[in-house]
């Protein structure tokens, strides 16, 4: 099993009780190791520093007992931000209609980064529209997707936030 998986494995289950969705975890090796972990509340709500104290403490207690991770390392805790990642297939249906970046493992149409305007996912495909071509993704191929940050996803972040 690979170290983020199992750090994710590990952390999930306590991440999950106080009431939030583990979005990504991330490890950086080299002179200055860190392990990324990205939450979000599940009640759609925004994450505070508070919270994200909270779940620093949970997640450092289960990797000091765990440790999984050899040697010293960062841990740094963040809400996804408004140009999040797009990590789960959900994620692919939930911002449907936003303009998104993606990168893939292997060449589709002669390419590897895509950009332009998420049409959702279906079976497995994630489409993205680009210059009134659509690109049929597999989403096992998606190495790297996010959000981009444009006025449309802006006005939407707002209309939430006043829900």
């Amino acid at each position: 099993m690979e170290l983020e998986q199992l750090v994710q494995a590990l952390i999930e289950p306590g991440i999950q009780a106080m009431g939030f969705r583990l979005v990504r975890v991330s490890y950086t090796g080299g002179n200055q190791p860190r392990l990324q972990i990205m939450a979000e509340r599940r009640d759609g709500g925004n994450v505070s520093v508070g919270d994200c104290a909270r779940i620093s403490h949970s997640v450092s207690a289960v990797l000091d007992v765990e440790d999984p991770i050899a040697g010293a390392y960062a841990l740094e805790v963040s809400s996804p931000g408004i140009d999040r990642p797009l990590v789960r297939e959900e994620d692919f249906e939930r911002y449907a209609g936003f303009e998104i970046k993606a990168q893939v493992g292997r060449s589709i149409d002669g390419r590897k980064r895509f950009r332009g305007r998420l049409k959702g996912i279906k079976d497995g495909m994630v489409s993205i529209e680009m210059e009134n071509v659509t690109f049929e993704l597999p989403y096992q191929d998606i190495n790297k997707a996010k959000l981009l940050l444009t006025d449309d996803l802006i006005a939407a972040s707002q209309g939430l936030e006043k829900q």
